[in-house]
């Protein structure tokens, strides 16, 4: 790979290289394209120290100029989308369309943000004893880490830096190794906003790199989005380093579809929520219970839409569904469908036999019905285009299906009753649910995060959680005496 094809660390504005590299895939192709360098311990380090000296003077930077970049980065990414698009569906391989979906939703973080004089307000109350008061206001943490995954390469940075960097701390942003150019991209475009140098740092590598991150004393919170199992390394490691952390781990999403359900609507809604961006999301619907007797009709209707669907190089324009990441991921989701049959499953649709290009990690949609608790195609995590669907019998048992399961990101009911939507919602033991909705990723003053194994830390991503996470309280208690108020007061203030 030529110089022209390396993608570089940003460390205070400047770009730096490493000795040691990883290839780059266009995953349609199956091509190397470019070489990212990997970072060491000792780049670590130097990043973190420039982030802390740059996050000083960003603290004391004044709310109205964090606003005007916070005005400025979305008015760039909105004029220059389709170029940031193009970069993500070369390196990821998500359809053009899904990649400026993709960018939406993270601009709609970059817009609430803007509004960090409200976000950062305390609060204050005074006379609470004779000539005291007393205020809270919010203060950054520091020097933060955010560890993004491959599946949003723009969205997701855009979810945990911004928060960050509009609540006045610095940033070491670790993108996945696998799409890295996204996180250089928006850099720039927040440097242009007029973002200090150093305040944004990219520092891209794999294990050693985000090891070095959650052991350094110089690191005060970490956000992490990724696979359960890493979500608990950072967990973990992050606390034992004294740590903020929020880790957002895997799922195992489940879409109910009550007999009442109009089937149309409901398969359509399967059909994107499963097969959309090739299933690498973490809010993409896997597992579809169908209640009662409407399980072959609905099944039916899944068949004859997914079927139809057109799975080819993302920059093509009747592009449905392109590839999915690395050779790893194909064999691995391949892996699955062949072994659905032996655990007890009806391949309904079998992916590998799709109309697929000749070249490039492609898998077209795989529809498994008759799937039980204890098979691995239900049981684990397949991040890729298969949709399982379990058959029940009644509400109590889809609840119950769901309720018992360890992943608790998202999930969804569709139908047309009121009684039962609101009873979804007040049992499900879930921490986003749609209605009618497949895929329910909260608007942007929301906040995003599941339950059980889908999170590990208390806090929420983005929105108003987002803000409760890179800030830290501090509680300030006044009083100005008189000068002839001299008396002692040896036992505990009671004020």
């Amino acid at each position: 790979m030529s110089e022209q094809n390396l993608i570089r660390h940003i460390i205070g504005g400047e770009s730096r290289s490493d000795e040691r590299t990883q290839p780059v895939y266009n995953p349609a192709t199956g091509e190397q394209i470019a070489e990212v360098v990997m970072a060491t311990p000792k780049t670590v380090d130097a990043a973190i120290a420039d982030a802390a000296r740059a996050q000083r003077g960003w603290r004391r930077t004044g709310m109205v100029k964090r606003s005007k970049v916070m005005f400025k980065v979305r008015e760039i990414i909105d004029a220059r989308q389709d170029e940031l698009a193009a970069i993500i569906t070369r390196e990821h391989g998500k359809v053009h369309s899904d990649a400026l979906g993709e960018i939406a939703r993270g601009m709609e973080n970059v817009e609430f943000c803007a509004g960090l004089m409200h976000h950062m307000k305390g609060e204050s109350i005074e006379q609470v004893s004779t000539g005291v008061d007393v205020k809270q206001i919010r203060q950054p943490v520091g020097v933060v880490a955010c560890i993004t995954p491959f599946n949003f390469p723009a969205m997701v940075p855009l979810w945990m830096m911004t928060t960050a960097i509009a609540a006045g701390n610095a940033v070491i942003l670790k993108p996945s190794e696998r799409d890295p150019s996204a996180a250089n991209w928006m850099a720039e475009v927040f440097r242009e906003a007029g973002l200090p140098d150093g305040v944004l740092n990219v520092v891209h590598g794999d294990k050693v790199a985000v090891d070095s991150l959650l052991e350094h004393e110089g690191i005060k919170a970490v956000a992490f989005v990724g696979s359960t199992p890493v979500a608990k390394h950072i967990y973990k490691t992050s606390a034992d380093h004294g740590k903020r952390v929020q880790a957002l781990g895997g799922a195992k999403n489940h879409m109910v579809v009550m007999p009442d359900a109009d089937l149309d609507s409901a398969a359509a809604a399967a059909v994107s929520a499963a097969y959309g961006s090739a299933g690498e999301r973490c809010m993409a619907i896997s597992v579809a219970v169908a209640v009662g007797d409407i399980a072959d009709d609905f099944v039916a209707r899944v068949k004859r839409q997914a079927e139809g669907l057109v799975v080819a190089d993302g920059t093509q324009a009747d592009a449905d569904m392109g590839p999915v990441i690395t050779r790893e991921a194909l064999e691995r989701i391949t892996g699955y469908v062949a072994g659905a049959a032996e655990e007890g499953g009806t391949v309904v649709l079998d992916g590998r036999g799709h109309d697929l290009p000749d070249r490039g990690f492609f898998i077209g949609p795989s529809l498994i019905d008759n799937v039980r608790p204890g098979m691995k195609v239900y049981d684990e995590e397949i991040f890729g285009p298969v949709l399982s669907v379990v058959r029940v019998d009644t509400y109590d048992e889809a609840l119950e299906l769901i309720n018992s399961n360890r992943f608790a990101n998202g999930t969804a009911v569709f139908t047309r009753d009121g009684k039962t939507a609101r009873s979804f919602e007040f049992d499900i033991e879930v921490g986003m649910v749609g209605v009618n909705i497949p895929i329910p990723v909260p608007v942007g003053s929301f906040s995003f995060g599941g339950w059980k194994d889908s999170l590990f830390g208390d806090t929420h991503m983005y929105g108003p959680e987002g803000f409760n996470f890179y800030t830290r309280r501090k509680v300030v208690s006044s009083r100005w005496p008189e000068a002839s108020d001299t008396q002692l007061q040896m036992g505990f203030p009671t004020h």
